[in-house]
């Protein structure tokens, strides 16, 4: 008979640590890429995740098996109606405390959109005033980035009307003054996803997951569960650790909060943006979610989160080698019941 094994791989990843609940719904992108573009553009955009179909395309990637052939794809529906950018704001940089926020300049929306009626504490200054401290002091501003609200009313699958904010870096540009002037011109207005994106090219997704309360470490982890045959008389679904005081390690599974964590799902593509929604919308609508009514988002592969919730797309921070030239052919697109 062998020696019995010792050894065995650690369950879970050490780089998801701490497996607690997100702090917001809405996920803060903490990564900015660096985009190499002569006109500056907004780096994200947010939307909201109907449900998932399927495709047919005809694959673009050079030197694989299946280049130029038909391949089935799964497709995740994401609906990006435009946001309006509601803030500019200036950040500074200390070397011991990193950015610092300079000021920031408010401008009142539109009053057909409503804003004010949704968010009641928007922070209205004098915008000409604000604007003016931010380039007399451009030499010291490190960083530019606006305020962009989401307009859940127009989205077909939901039944809220506050809109979800988000704070969104400018890239691209010539300087920090081209992306300042940049930010003057869409101050106010209203964005949409195909002036910060192209079809198919690659995006990161940030969201939050799926939330399932608490769980047990065999759930949780992936824990082999202990031989039930010998009796064990504290139960067989948990760690088998049984030296003193290793249960307080930190790389000891333990059982806790499952889902609803932030996570980045790097190099989804774009298959296509439409305005349409009715065209890509099952028959009897998404489960759980309805008819798409606005503008749409077709991401290869899946995005974390159910149905109805915030997704925040990103410009990629590890580009693929390949770039894709333009999106792929759509052969067909399942409008059955999922």
């Amino acid at each position: 008979m062998g020696a019995r094994k010792k050894r065995a791989p650690r369950r879970g990843s050490l780089g998801l640590r701490p497996r607690k609940r997100a702090s917001e719904i809405v996920p803060r992108i903490r990564s900015w890429p660096e985009v190499q573009s002569e006109t500056p553009l907004l780096l994200a955009f947010a939307g909201y995740k109907a449900g998932m179909t399927h495709a047919y395309i005809i694959d673009d990637r050079p030197n694989v098996p299946t280049s130029g052939k038909e391949i089935f794809v799964p497709i995740t529906v994401i609906e990006a109606p435009s946001m309006i950018i509601l803030a500019i704001r200036a950040y500074t940089y200390d070397p011991n405390k990193g950015l610092l926020t300079f000021t920031e300049a408010w401008a009142p929306p539109p009053e057909e959109l409503e804003i004010h009626r949704r968010i009641p504490r928007l922070n209205i200054t004098d915008m000409d005033k604000k604007l003016k401290l931010i380039e007399e002091h451009l030499d010291e501003i490190a960083d530019i980035r606006v305020l962009a609200a989401t307009q859940p009313k127009l989205v077909g699958g939901l039944s809220k009307k506050v809109p979800d904010i988000i704070e969104i870096k400018i890239g691209g540009g010539k300087d920090l003054q081209d992306r300042f002037e940049y930010a003057k011109k869409i101050l106010g207005t209203q964005v949409s996803i195909r002036d910060v994106f192209k079809e198919g090219q690659f995006i990161d997704v940030i969201a939050v997951t799926k939330g399932k309360g608490f769980a047990g470490v065999i759930k949780r982890f992936g824990v082999k569960e202990l031989p039930r045959w010998h009796k064990h008389r504290k139960g067989s679904r948990k760690v088998g650790a049984r030296s003193p005081g290793i249960g307080a390690l930190s790389t000891v599974p333990q059982p806790g909060q499952l889902g609803f964590h932030r996570r980045t799902e790097y190099n989804k593509r774009i298959i296509k943006i439409g305005d349409n929604g009715l065209e890509i919308t099952p028959k009897g609508g998404f489960m759980h979610y309805g008819i798409v009514r606005s503008t749409y988002v077709l991401l290869q592969g899946s995005v974390p989160g159910p149905r109805k919730r915030i997704i925040v797309m990103r410009h990629p921070i590890r580009p693929t080698p390949w770039e894709p030239q333009g999106p792929p052919i759509i052969t067909y697109i399942s409008l059955e019941s999922k």
